[in-house]
């Protein structure tokens, strides 16, 4: 499993019944997850909450807040600084368990010894374009939404990367791909984070199950002839880790060699020392 264990400004402090209890800096929240099936190590832990996320029947579901708490307010991953809020969705603008691809991109782009360029299809709020900008990478940050392209490029200005190279795009990926294609460009690295079920900026409906066999066999077209990783997260309980991988070396390693890998990500469970899964990564180097 990739564990994101790096963490100082972020805990998951317990799980239980369906929830999960979180530190994101001095703010506690409590969260649905569906992983959950057990009851909780420290039930007294869970009334320090400040904020609870009620999932409703209906779908969607809202926040009670149960303390005062800021409307944002900021974490920090190593030397890298993130805006985190709730939001109407229950997230708050970051997947702590990235980290652990975070590092493992850094690595690889600080040993390449040249330069790196790298795609980010949907991108989000960028915590790994600002992992990948750290490490000296040049970065095409794409994602539908434009609210999110704004919450990363508040991020770099948050890490002190408003000066490196990186493009911020708002659009369909598929459609960004095919474009890159025929305009010739090329990336050694190229990473992506789909959802299970989306819309585009045009009203596109995305499904993974339909759309990511296609997807990533036309980004492998635009990896470069010395590529340096590709990575793709799934967080559809039907794709296992193995699927990735499958996925990977029909497209990405008979295009290119190397080795393709796969495994649950997860987060460590201060009370219980068990480890939260959060879905499974794909990766594949040289």
């Amino acid at each position: 499993m990739y564990i994101a264990d790096g963490w100082k400004d972020y805990e998951v402090i317990d799980t239980g019944e369906g929830e999960k209890l979180e530190r994101w800096g001095k703010v506690v929240l409590r969260r649905p997850d569906p992983q959950v099936i057990w009851p909780a190590e420290a039930p007294e832990l869970w009334k320090k909450a400040d904020a609870h996320y009620h999932r409703s029947t209906q779908g969607g579901g809202q926040w009670e807040m149960l303390s005062r708490i800021p409307e944002q307010w900021t974490i920090g991953y190593r030397d890298l600084t993130f805006r985190v809020r709730p939001t109407g969705f229950k997230h708050t603008g970051l997947f702590p368990e990235q980290a652990a691809n975070w590092d493992w991109m850094r690595g690889l782009i600080e040993g390449a010894r040249r330069p790196i360029r790298v795609l980010n299809l949907f991108a989000y709020t960028g915590g790994a374009t600002m992992a990948c900008l750290a490490a000296g990478a040049e970065v095409c940050h794409v994602d539908a939404a434009k609210g999110m392209v704004l919450w990363a490029k508040e991020n770099m200005q948050l890490s002190g990367l408003a000066d490196r190279p990186a493009r911020f795009i708002v659009d369909d990926a598929l459609k960004f791909v095919l474009r890159e294609q025929r305009r010739g460009k090329q990336y050694e690295g190229i990473l992506m984070d789909p959802p299970s079920y989306g819309r585009g900026p045009d009203g596109q409906v995305w499904k993974l199950e339909n759309e990511v066999y296609g997807l990533v066999n036309e980004c492998a077209k635009l990896l470069s002839d010395d590529p340096l990783f590709f990575l793709i997260n799934g967080y559809t309980t039907g794709l296992q880790p193995a699927v990735l991988r499958n996925l990977i070396e029909k497209t990405v390693a008979t295009r290119c060699g190397g080795h393709a890998m796969a495994d649950e990500v997860g987060l460590p469970v201060t009370k219980g020392g068990v480890v939260l899964p959060c879905g499974a990564s794909g990766r594949w180097q040289r």
